[in-house]
């Protein structure tokens, strides 16, 4: 850890996110967020949030795209996840949703140690490639890119209701089983994108020959009646940001049912930033503003539930912080 980012004052920006001159967003690198809000395309804030009270036990980010690019500033793989173990997040699973992000994901964990790699094709691109005749090549890059060893997981795959309509859903499908069916070959968990297609997703695990072992739900989007059929399943449930808006109510009733040992917790940063910073951008640090409210609506002691969440993601895929 680096000396200037291990001294983080809470309630104020991290040193690593604040406009310096020397790391002001040229707009090289990896694909850039929209400075708009989805729905009300209202213009976003662009300041990184203060950094919140540290956690009393570790946790790990399940996932983060640190290939995106947000904010004022650009900010490397390292001062994210320097800023984030001062905060008491010891490492991320950086995912894919192409191949130039998975290819991105896989380098930047062989050359940081507390990351990990995820890797697939996103259901919204599905659609897209096969139209174009290029799925199969694309598949087949995701194919070799998960015999790295790296790579803890295949994701992230599944269905996306909100984006494709009904002319793509049968690629989406396709594209679906094959992601499940290479998770389980290589013995890797899954992490799946559900949008709007609970029951659909669950349909298609439930008809595929074979299931990996580890089968997580990233950003966990569901109500109660999903969290039972993932504990009755034993499916991870990964609650991000979302959980804690104002409308989340049905959110936060799955995660007050939910198996207490298939619980994990992620940013999806840049995106999704826990109240009261809704908008902004996002990044690993932010972890412990979700966990607070996730141990306040499951009535937990915040400590006992880090401590049982990491068990839960060294159980989903392997231990290596």
């Amino acid at each position: 850890m680096s000396t200037e980012t291990a001294q983080i004052t809470p309630g104020q920006t991290p040193p690593a996110y604040l406009p310096t001159g020397q790391n002001n967003d040229d707009g090289a690198g990896g694909p850039v967020r929209d400075q708009t809000e989805e729905k009300s395309k209202k213009k976003r804030r662009l300041e990184y949030p203060p950094a919140p009270e540290p956690l009393p036990v570790p946790v790990l980010d399940n996932h983060a795209h640190l290939d995106f690019r947000d904010g004022l500033v650009k900010v490397t793989v390292a001062e994210h996840l320097d800023t984030a173990e001062a905060l008491g997040v010891s490492g991320a699973i950086l995912v894919g949703y192409d191949v130039a992000s998975s290819e991105f994901s896989v380098q930047a964990a062989g050359e940081e140690p507390r990351a990990k790699a995820a890797v697939a094709l996103h259901p919204n691109d599905a659609p897209r490639l096969a139209e174009d005749g290029k799925y199969q090549e694309a598949f087949s890059r995701i194919d070799e890119l998960s015999r790295d060893g790296q790579v803890v997981a295949i994701g992230e795959t599944g269905l996306d209701y909100f984006r494709t309509g009904e002319w793509g859903r049968e690629s989406q499908r396709k594209s679906f089983y094959d992601h499940i069916a290479l998770a389980a070959e290589r013995g890797l968990a899954m992490q799946i994108h559900d949008r709007d297609a609970h029951a659909d997703v669950v349909k298609v695990l439930d008809d595929a020959p074979e299931l990996p072992g580890s089968v997580v739900f990233h950003c966990f989007s569901g109500d109660a009646e999903l969290a039972r059929i993932c504990n009755e399943r034993g499916w991870y449930m990964s609650f991000a940001g979302t959980v804690t808006f104002k409308n989340a109510e049905g959110l936060r009733e799955a995660l007050a049912i939910a198996d207490p040992q298939l619980i994990l917790v992620e940013t999806d940063c840049p995106f999704l930033t826990p109240h009261p910073y809704r908008g902004q951008p996002n990044a690993p640090y932010m972890i412990p503003q979700t966990m607070r409210l996730m141990a306040d609506v499951r009535e937990a002691d915040l400590g006992q539930l880090c401590q049982q969440v990491m068990f839960n993601t060294n159980q989903a895929y392997g231990q290596w912080v």
